[in-house]
């Protein structure tokens, strides 16, 4: 029987059960949901909403990181009956408020920071972090939602802010079901093999606030009871890592993004030398087989993770020549085409008979044509009829019921939609020519020194000529060359006149990673018009920003506020930073210089991911309790008290110590309970780089015993590098892995061994790394130690000469900051 509402869809994402269905990173943490979890929480929030008072046809804002928990509530939402209006994670407070106030919601879900702007709007707030407390009481058995039509609206999704009255547009159930139906149909025939690959995992790099990132992230995943992984971060770096860690089958992302992992590959092979050898063969195998071309490329294909096949494009047109890179490396390559008021999808690309260039064919169900101008028209049961401004409804279509979508399309012989442009940055020059933008762009784009480009309409006298927008890889590249390269496969009347060379290292930048054409034609504008301008500088915008101080430079910064600073690089501009060269930066332009040539690699320290792999865990427990434990007994007899303080408490934790000597974590480990034994051991990061990779000034034997020493260290104690000065970001990403996988982690907060028997202060980064592991912290102190060490005894300890004292575990407030964590995380090791 034919769905008649998406409550109907959600209630059967029940019969996956303990299949995981979304993945998103807290901290340095990954938490995971299975189906019956999400169906559960979506229910408890129904109940919620249901105990507020929120009744069928009532607004609920959406507003924070894409989650878990944003999923439940836009679901629990739905089967309330109640009109979920999503907010962008970066929208300003005051479009925020605006729209909550223009909407008349009287509840708002959301991350707890997005939701702290709206204290002053009287909407009764349920942070996501909250949900255990605040729902987690109420029955997550199925909801019995009240009668729901096709016509009952699901959603208000407002435009990103930019003008005074934000306009939303209503999307009802019978939008969605519209668009979701023929895709279920199309998958059904294929579903008898996707069990060879269950599940299919999905990495999503659109937001849940845009409608195309719905689909891909919460619809079309469930209908194979697959797996969405909600990238915290949007490097280059870390969408690699995230594809082959989690065994990504389909990365769903903006062409931006696409682009930027291109751009991550190609930078790789330069550095070896090999960038003219990948294009070389990537233009002999254009037209192979993709067999060959799987196998010629099969050093891309590793690095990314051998499950990893298909890209879905969307948000924007895809350029040809990103499009054709991962195609001829052998990955299929979808593109859709779609807008909000069309509920995403108008044409999609077939997975197996990909139209190469076009953005697919007409989904069945809805009709599109394009008029005598190349407009592209859509009608159908997909298209939202109605808008939502100032409180009041407003049609949305014409009254034959065409959608005009202010885009121009082509259609060839085989039914494929070619994008050709918005049609109203059509540029009419004064001999009454069409330029079209797209065109213009995708010749500047061939160019290598262009890292992108917007090309924008010049006045002049009632029609316009265009004029082009340059951001450039090679800053001393020449812009005037590039500009005369591009027009010589442009026709007369589509070449560039003027230019400009952006002077930042990114244009503005929507969600969704669209340049913002207003802003650049403002700031643009004199230069093209032949006046002077100087940019505003982004790298020390984002430097002010961080450090809340308008004149703020590197010198003036805390070492937390340099971490802050290279996450906010690395997310704004795309590019992997090594942090090495972060720390010897000593001035803006030094970082403006970083990041025009970014790294290949963020760090050069070993993470030891293989330890935490069968035998090695097998192994690491016979030799400890063989051999380590009876040793420790034996040799150091130590005394342990406040052991009982930790009954209660099951793993994983964060232990911290004071630092005397290498024997340091065996002690700790003795003193812990058997249970929470399992740890991963910081090691001081350049020392262990150095057993590594021993200095080649030193004799063989010793560099020999250096390489033995790791290779005994790392897999016996499980040890990982915990760097001093640079690179320790990697490392608390990688205590975070192995918590995921079960291991507690063990730090020695001061650093280095202690120089007098004090305990010496702590460093700031473990309180950035409490705050974001989440766990509750051991404090532990060792006594006695010191006093054996510069006494110069040999042999057995006394009896009771070394002494363990284990305070009582700290569950940090989330609402401290690193530095008030390292300070408490001090005291308390101090006072044992």
């Amino acid at each position: 029987m034919a769905r008649t509402s998406v409550a109907a869809h959600i209630q059967e994402f029940r019969r996956h059960g303990n299949d995981i269905a979304f993945v998103h990173r807290r901290g340095y943490r990954s938490v995971r949901w299975t189906y019956a979890r999400l169906a559960e929480t979506a229910a408890r929030a129904a109940r919620e909403l249901e105990r507020r008072g929120v009744e069928k046809g009532d607004r609920v804002v959406i507003w924070g990181e894409d989650c878990g928990e944003w999923v439940a509530a836009f679901y629990g939402c739905i089967l309330r009956g109640a009109i979920a209006v999503p907010l962008d994670k970066v929208a300003s407070a005051e479009f925020a408020r605006r729209v909550a106030r223009d909407a008349g919601a009287g509840v708002a879900f959301g991350s707890r920071e997005q939701l702290g702007h709206l204290e002053d709007s009287g909407i009764a707030k349920i942070p996501f972090e909250d949900f255990p407390a605040a729902i987690g009481t109420l029955s997550g058995t199925p909801y019995n939602s009240p009668p729901l039509g096709l016509s009952d609206p699901v959603e208000i999704l407002f435009t990103s802010g930019a003008t005074a009255e934000p306009k939303g547009v209503i999307i009802t159930h019978g939008n969605i079901l519209s668009n979701l139906d023929p895709i279920e149909k199309g998958i059904a025939p294929y579903l008898r093999y996707e069990r060879f690959v269950h599940p299919i995992r999905f990495l999503s790099l659109l937001p849940l606030s845009h409608v195309f990132g719905q689909f891909m992230g919460m619809f079309v995943p469930g209908l194979l009871g697959g797996a969405v992984l909600f990238a915290g971060a949007l490097t280059p770096s870390d969408i690699a890592q995230s594809i082959r860690r989690e065994r990504v089958s389909v990365l769903v992302a903006v062409p931006r993004m696409l682009e930027s992992l291109k751009d991550h590959i190609e930078r790789g092979y330069e550095t070896r030398g090999a960038l003219s050898r990948l294009r070389s063969d990537m233009e002999q195998l254009a037209r192979s087989p993709f067999l060959r071309r799987w196998l010629r490329f099969r050093r891309i294909h590793r690095q990314l993770g051998w499950k990893f096949w298909a890209i879905v494009s969307g948000g924007a047109a895809l350029d040809a020549g990103t499009e054709e890179f991962w195609r001829r490396l052998g990955y299929v390559v979808v593109q859709g085409y779609g807008m909000t008021e069309t509920t995403s999808l108008v044409s999609l690309n077939h997975p197996f008979e990909v139209g190469r260039g076009s953005i697919g064919k007409i989904l069945p169900g809805r009709e599109m044509k394009l008029d005598e101008n190349g407009e592209i028209l859509v009608r159908g049961p997909s298209v939202a009829r109605e808008y939502w401004r100032n409180g009041e409804i407003r049609t949305a279509v014409a009254p034959d019921g065409w959608l005009h979508t202010g885009d121009l399309g082509e259609m060839d012989a085989a039914g494929n939609l070619s994008f050709k442009g918005r049609m109203k940055n059509v540029i009419v020059t004064p001999e009454g020519m069409n330029v079209y933008p797209q065109d213009i762009e995708n010749a500047l784009r061939a160019n290598p020194n262009v890292k992108d480009c917007v090309v924008l309409p010049l006045q002049r006298g009632g029609n316009a000529v265009p004029g082009a927008v340059l951001l450039l890889r090679n800053p001393l590249a020449s812009a005037a060359a590039i500009v005369a390269e591009a027009n010589e496969s442009l026709a007369e009347y589509q070449r560039i006149r003027q230019w400009f060379v952006w002077p930042d290292e990114d244009f503005p930048r929507t969600s969704t990673q669209k340049p913002r054409a207003a802003e650049i034609l403002k700031k643009a504008l004199p230069g093209l018009s032949g006046a002077a301008t100087t940019g505003s500088g982004a790298v020390a915008d984002v430097v002010a920003r961080v450090a809340k101080r308008p004149d703020a430079d590197l010198a003036s910064l805390s070492s937390l506020e340099r971490v802050e600073v290279l996450s906010a690089l690395e997310d704004r501009f795309q590019v992997d930073l090594n942090e090495t060269r972060f720390t010897a930066a000593t001035t803006i332009k030094d970082l403006e210089e970083m990041v025009r040539e970014p790294a290949v690699e963020r760090t050069d320290y070993p993470y030891p991911r293989w330890v935490q792999r069968w035998p090695i865990p097998w192994i690491r427990q016979a030799v400890y309790y063989l051999l380590i434990w009876p040793a420790t007994v034996i040799l150091s007899r130590p005394e342990v008290t406040g052991r009982e303080r930790l009954d209660e408490l099951r793993g994983p934790v964060l232990v911290i110590a004071n630092h005397i000597t290498y024997f340091d974590a065996g002690l700790v480990l003795y003193a812990l309970p058997r249970r929470l034994r399992n740890l991963a051991i910081a090691m001081e990061g350049e020392r262990v780089r150095s057993m590594r990779w021993p200095p080649r000034d030193l004799p063989w034997p010793q560099r020999m015993l250096s390489r033995a020493g790791y290779w005994l260290a790392t897999p016996l104690f499980h040890a990982f590098p915990l760097p001093q000065r640079a690179g320790f970001r990697e490392s608390f990403r990688f205590a975070g892995e192995a918590v995921d996988k079960g291991y507690g982690v063990l730090v020695f907060p001061e650093g280095l061994r202690t120089p007098d028997g004090t305990i010496q202060p702590f460093r700031g980064g473990i309180g950035l790394l409490a705050a974001n592991l989440g766990l509750p912290v051991v404090p532990a102190r060792i006594h006695g130690l010191w006093e054996l060490k510069i006494s110069g005894r040999r042999g057995f300890a006394p009896w009771g000469a070394i002494r363990l004292n284990i305070g009582e575990p700290i569950r940090l407030a989330p609402e401290m900051s690193p530095e008030e964590i390292t300070q408490t995380l001090e005291r308390a090791v101090r006072a044992l």
